[in-house]
């Protein structure tokens, strides 16, 4: 049976550089209480899926000009794994459910556009509370290809 909280039943409006103004439901809504790294005073964002694509957004609720593509990074890098600290799982109140996503640079060239690895965006959708964790001491990077190189092609070599 599903039950409807008073969280998801809200829906809020909120202006958007890209698409005007969208409607989001409360639910979709997340505290950063520290903000982001260089926006630390913009604490609350709406994750927004990009439609039929595996992406999506964080709009910040009050700035309509700053968000943030994002994306999980499972989807091109399957073999991504980190090991969440404490004081991040303190801070988020994580218990059982998260989400992360990995901030994407888009290039000119969409073969050399970017994700970051290295500090993933950690969500805890039961609460809605967020964060950028930074990890330390890690083989990750903050520029990993999105798209890995084009695999070379096996030639068919015509003949009778």
């Amino acid at each position: 049976m599903y039950k409807i909280t008073a969280k998801e039943a809200f829906i809020i409006y909120i202006q958007t550089s890209m698409w005007g103004e969208v409607e989001v439901q409360e639910k979709d809504i997340y505290q950063f209480p520290k903000g982001l790294p260089g926006f630390e005073d913009e604490t609350r964002f709406a994750l927004i899926p990009w439609e039929d694509t595996p992406f999506s957004y964080l709009q910040s609720i009050r700035e309509k000009e700053l968000s943030f593509l994002l994306v999980s990074p499972f989807t091109f890098a399957p073999e991504y794994s980190f090991e969440l600290g404490e004081v991040d799982k303190e801070e988020l109140q994580i218990e059982e459910q998260v989400s992360v996503f990995s901030l994407v640079t888009i290039h000119s060239q969409a073969n050399k556009s970017t994700m970051n690895l290295l500090a993933p965006i950690v969500l805890n959708p039961d609460l809605g509370l967020g964060k950028q964790v930074v990890l330390h001491h890690s083989q990750y990077d903050t520029r990993h290809l999105i798209w890995a190189e084009e695999e070379k092609t096996e030639t068919v070599k015509g003949g009778v």
